[in-house]
């Protein structure tokens, strides 16, 4: 497999990672606002931080096989508007993945103090699960990466 393979290959898992991630993430937060008992909710958003390795891994790699790509090829330069707006698509989905996980994040430690308590159910913490600002930004998050890989493979004027 010639450089061209390689690099493809590379990014593409990137993709996957990335988008994996975002889904599993994704997936452990809607059953833990479904959850009832602060353990449950704390064990539930403590398990996103295993998909969060796969995101973490995985955007940095879309990033640098992506613009290697584009370097390497003919066909493409990054001034092509479908790569322009991944780029910005890419950044705006960090951006709001890491404002939504410090939410996220605060409600993970207030589930995990209210379960060492008595582990009832807390109206605060259901609040704080239903919370629009920090499902809105996680969301968000996802939606910009799936978008990304619409233009991926739609490569819109290319």
């Amino acid at each position: 497999m010639g450089t061209y393979g390689w690099l493809l290959a590379l990014h593409v898992t990137g993709a996957f990672l990335f988008l994996g991630g975002a889904v599993s993430a994704g997936t452990l937060n809607v059953l833990a606002r479904r959850a009832r008992r602060p353990s449950e909710i704390a064990l539930l958003l403590g398990l996103t931080r295993i998909p969060l390795i796969a995101i973490n891994v995985g955007m940095p790699m879309t990033i640098v096989f992506g613009l290697w790509l584009v370097v390497h090829l003919d066909d493409y330069t990054i001034t092509e508007g479908w790569i322009l707006a991944s780029l910005l698509l890419w950044a705006v989905s960090g951006a709001l993945g890491g404002l939504g996980g410090q939410r996220e994040k605060a409600t993970r430690l207030e589930a995990e103090r209210l379960a060492a308590e008595d582990d009832s159910p807390s109206a605060a913490l259901a609040e704080r699960l239903r919370d629009r600002v920090s499902n809105g930004l996680s969301w968000g998050s996802g939606v910009a990466g799936f978008a990304i890989l619409v233009l991926m493979i739609w490569k819109p004027g290319a």
